[in-house]
């Protein structure tokens, strides 16, 4: 028996839900057109439509400088973003054998760093910035990864989706304008016989009986070979919002938040624009009634002598300094806050003579530990379902051999992870330095040098075992080496006292042949 959601026409059904998204589409094309207009357009939009141009840069150099740190975050170049770890009950076990714990361990690293060549060779970074991008203006994007090749992003204006009170997604349209030509030729007879010029095709999700099934649509008809299924934590498509609030099915965007600053910058901006453009132009006035003549002074060259009054010649000012300057002090003024709120550390740092590196690494710092709940979203919501299902896409080429599951999964090692690692980090370098600071007398009577290194090792990330030598190795390797040592030293005692030997016996021979 087929599906409700599975029979119902997508186009009616997306025509429903886009009634539920408007106000959602209408916020997010606002915070576009002082950002990145083409970003989200309006409906219409072709190859001839001439967006919008703000009068102030700060919002599209705003967003793509947060989306560029997120993405070094969520999708560190040259090291994974995650780790295949063992189960504690397995890991027990492996433990008991612990020839088998180093052949697992590289295993499981190799299996990761042939996910992180996958997304290195698909390309994959490219699409996730876009991503990114759609988050923070629209807050909401459509990441899709399909069967095979790259991922495609889809902004709000491209889909549609339906969630529970709590949040979890249940199901989700994305609409396309496709050429026919893309269609098998049975499909486009039919849409041929139907008279159809435009061909929208739509593709629809929905969770049903804990699996991920889909299809295709294209004029109220299945696309034959479309229909999928995937595992209900695995699935190909994430919908992503930027703040997730209960009982929405669609999230507000980080722009949105600070749209009232935009929108006073875009006004000051526009205004000391024009001002500054009407104080630049030149208009010279001459009294209508006096001996100076126009025309005298507009063919004069520079240095020439002319007759008149210079008294009857003066220049237009709009004497409007002190007027302009407080305008341009409170563009300054919103500017500094939208610097700090997307990251740019240009107007960070504090403007003086004496400003220090410290002043801007602390500040820094701050702007990114109040990133943690973004860090933390991320990684439920993309990093985990991303690394899953590219893994289980690999699997299913045959590129990846396949783990079992609930004996090995992906933990996440960026975001929030990193930002409490460098935050410990941080205070066990403060502390070394200043117990360094009262003598090495102290560093030797209270610091434990085998937990402090073990804990640095964690705190940058580093997998400890077999790096670092135990207590066991360094008490064999001291034994071994007061053993050679006493050996050498016995070796040099023997060899001074052979020639005191040999002289002995010597004289004890000749002595013994003196008798005889």
């Amino acid at each position: 028996m087929e599906s409700n959601l599975f029979s119902s026409n997508c186009a009616s059904r997306y025509e429903q839900l886009s009634s539920l998204r408007e106000n959602f589409l209408h916020r997010a094309r606002e915070c576009a057109k002082l950002t990145l207009p083409p970003l989200i357009p309006e409906s219409g939009h072709n190859s001839a439509t001439r967006f919008y141009t703000p009068y102030q840069g700060i919002g599209s150099r705003g967003v793509n400088n947060l989306a560029a740190r997120l993405l070094l975050s969520l999708l560190p170049p040259n090291t994974p973003f995650f780790k295949l770890e063992v189960s504690d009950a397995d890991a027990k076990e492996i433990a008991k054998q612990q020839k088998l714990e180093g052949e697992v361990q590289a295993e499981l690293s190799m299996i990761e760093r042939a996910v992180m060549d996958e997304i290195e060779r698909e390309g994959l970074r490219a699409p996730v910035f876009e991503m990114l991008k759609h988050l923070i203006v629209g807050g909401n994007a459509l990441f899709y990864l399909p069967a095979s090749g790259g991922a495609k992003v889809y902004g709000i204006d491209k889909f549609v989706c339906v969630r529970d009170a709590v949040g979890n997604l249940l199901e989700v349209i994305i609409k396309e304008e496709v050429s026919p030509e893309v269609l098998s030729a049975d499909m486009q007879a039919l849409l041929a016989s139907k008279g159809d010029d435009d061909v929208a095709l739509y593709t629809k999700f929905y969770l049903e009986d804990g699996k991920w099934l889909s299809y295709q649509d294209v004029g109220g008809e299945v696309v034959p070979g479309s229909e999928g299924s995937w595992p209900a934590d695995k699935p190909p498509m994430m919908a992503l919002r930027w703040n997730r609030v209960d009982g929405e099915d669609y999230g507000r965007g980080f722009v949105e938040e600070y749209i009232g600053d935009l929108i006073s910058l875009e006004g000051l901006s526009r205004a000391i624009l024009e001002a500054s453009a009407a104080a630049a132009k030149v208009v010279f006035l001459v009294a209508p009634n006096g001996t100076t003549r126009v025309q005298d002074l507009a063919e004069a060259d520079s240095g020439d002598f002319r007759s008149g009054n210079a008294a009857e010649v003066s220049a237009v000012q709009l004497n409007k300094q002190a007027d302009m300057a407080v305008a341009s002090a409170t563009a300054q003024a919103i500017e500094q806050r939208l610097g700090h709120a997307f990251m740019l550390f240009d107007t960070v740092a504090r403007r003086s003579e004496r400003t220090t590196a410290y002043e801007v690494r602390e500040a820094i710092n701050a702007l990114e530990v109040g990133l943690g709940g973004v860090f933390s979203m991320l990684s439920n919501s993309f990093q985990l379902v991303f690394v899953r299902r590219l893994m289980e896409r690999m699997q299913r080429q045959n590129r990846l051999d396949p783990l079992q599951d609930g004996i090995v999964a992906p933990s996440i090692v960026t975001g929030t992870a990193a930002l409490g690692r460098a935050n410990d980090l941080q205070n066990l370098q403060s502390f070394f330095q200043f117990i360094a600071q009262l003598g090495p007398q102290v560093v030797e009577g209270y610091l434990n040098m085998d937990e402090f290194v073990k804990r640095t090792g964690a705190a940058i990330g580093i997998d400890m075992n077999g790096l670092v030598k135990s207590g066991e190795q360094r008490e064999q390797e001291e034994m071994q080496r007061q053993q050679a040592i006493q050996q050498q030293q016995a070796a040099e005692i023997a060899k001074a006292a052979a020639p005191q030997a040999v002289s002995a016996a010597n004289e004890q021979y000749m002595e013994s042949a003196n008798v005889n």
